[in-house]
């Protein structure tokens, strides 16, 4: 265990400091682009007005032939556009890979000054963040980036979710972590081919009735557990939590079911895999202006957080006051981008 002391002090000579408090960023949505298409690369300055934040993928769905095409492609890509206030996000490929190691030297040495946070997939332990921390602060030296690229981690491993709340702290450079439900699965072996969501035979039935009728069956989520796990150990490390990919682009209600229920339960954002799950994403994870309207009635009521009081029939007090205040607080983040919603939330 590092000690205390020198959990903030830089890895390397010439470093970073490291980030002590994350950036305030707005990151809704995580949208992945293939940067060896360049029919896909040509859209994303328009894109970067769309969404929170634009991912370059350089891992899973690149085939082994294109890895250099998408690598070289994700730097011309970052070079050209200008992001504003989106983020500019990679997912390199996996540590054991061959590509992993000129993934991360390319890319701090091109585009370091702009690159936000390099996603790190398949996860099992803070060895794998320490390794890929001390990397990055060598080369953020030797090529004089000004702040720390951060790092989210993919929990997808069976090894990983035993070990989330020290990958969670492992690093002043932690970002959040994303849920990655697919090789998760695999390397549970659980038996379903579905990316994220449900699945109709993980249920319960109800009661057994007398007569002998049929019994009401209730499908149950396959993530809920895993989930709540990592959203936990995320909040307590004060890093955010994700939901990651929906695979079934035919199915926007059960993404977008899937997407509210990792909202309610606390996750800043989730994965778009395809341009009509942004508007899914913008859609959920915007908190709904009736809620925003009650949420200031609670603080206006209660200006210092103590107390209670009755507003509309139900009792606040300094629980439901720093709730309210997750929900005030993200509509003003929210309503920075979005003018309409500014607008319907009152401000």
């Amino acid at each position: 265990m590092k000690l205390p002391r020198n959990f903030f002090k830089p890895l390397a000579a010439g470093a970073p400091a490291p980030t002590r408090e994350l950036p305030v960023r707005l990151e809704r949505m995580i949208h992945f682009v293939p940067p060896h298409i360049e029919k896909v690369t040509a859209k994303v300055p328009q894109l970067a007005r769309e969404v929170d934040v634009v991912l370059g993928n350089l891992e899973d769905a690149i085939p082994a032939d294109a890895k250099k095409a998408a690598r070289d492609g994700f730097i011309a890509m970052a070079k050209a556009t200008d992001f504003g206030t989106t983020g500019l996000w990679t997912r390199i490929n996996a540590l054991n890979s061959p590509w992993v190691l000129d993934d991360i030297t390319e890319l701090v040495a091109a585009i370091g000054n702009k690159l936000d946070v390099i996603m790190l997939p398949k996860v099992d332990g803070v060895w794998d963040i320490h390794y890929l921390d001390q990397l990055l602060a060598q080369l953020e030296a030797k090529h004089q980036v000004k702040k720390p690229i951060l790092i989210h981690a993919i929990l997808e491993t069976a090894e990983g979710v035993m070990n989330v709340e020290q990958i969670a702290a492992s690093s002043p450079r932690m970002q959040g972590i994303s849920l990655g439900p697919a090789d998760l699965a695999a390397s549970r072996a659980m038996k379903t081919t579905r990316v994220g969501g449900g699945h109709p035979e993980y249920k319960v039935l109800a009661d057994a009735k007398a007569d002998g009728g049929a019994r009401a069956a209730y499908q149950q989520d396959l993530w809920h557990y895993t989930l709540g796990k990592m959203v936990d150990a995320c909040a307590a490390a004060g890093i955010k939590p994700f939901y990651g990919p929906f695979g079934d682009f035919s199915d926007p209600e059960g993404c977008e079911v899937q997407f509210r229920n990792a909202f309610l339960m606390g996750c800043a954002g989730a994965w778009s895999l395809h341009p009509t799950q942004v508007a899914i994403a913008k859609r959920v994870y915007s908190p709904d202006p009736d809620e925003v309207a009650f949420a200031k009635k609670i603080l206006d009521a209660m200006p210092d957080g103590t107390g209670a009081v009755m507003i509309d029939g139900k009792m606040q007090d300094d629980a439901t006051w720093k709730q309210a205040k997750v929900v005030v607080d993200l509509a003003r983040l929210v309503a920075g981008k979005d003018p309409d919603l500014a607008t319907r939330y009152g401000f």
